[in-house]
């Protein structure tokens, strides 16, 4: 039986307002006749954000609904000040199902990239 498969998600850069980073939901699943295909799931194992900026910049990222900042569901870093031109990495295990969503929101536009690292599978 066939295990998980790597995904690597492209950089992309950190907006300035609470936006969608990271989802697996499929809108279209489908498959053979007489079989039911279900959402797939994904496992986070590393994350890390580059500040290519010659200033420090500050970084939160929650797991929730979509476009959501709620307080609370924060992860990888709440708060966090990114020195100027250097990164950071995150390293675990952390699942996000299809209704999940990592958002993310920087003090700047266009200045943090976040590359995410993980396995996707199967329900």
């Amino acid at each position: 039986m066939a295990g998980n498969k790597i995904l690597n998600v492209q950089p992309q850069y950190v907006a300035s307002a609470a936006g969608n980073l990271l989802n697996p939901n499929v809108t279209a699943v489908t498959g053979p006749v007489g079989f039911t295909m279900t959402q797939p799931y994904l496992v986070i194992k590393h994350v890390r954000i580059t500040n290519k900026d010659s200033a420090a910049h500050t970084l939160t990222f929650w797991k929730g609904a979509t476009g959501g900042s709620a307080g609370g569901t924060e992860v990888f870093w709440g708060s966090y000040s990114l020195a100027a031109n250097s990164y950071q990495d995150w390293y675990g295990q952390m699942r996000v199902d299809s209704a999940d969503f990592i958002t993310g929101s920087a003090d700047a536009s266009q200045k943090v990239t976040i590359t995410f690292d993980c396995e996707i599978g199967v329900s």
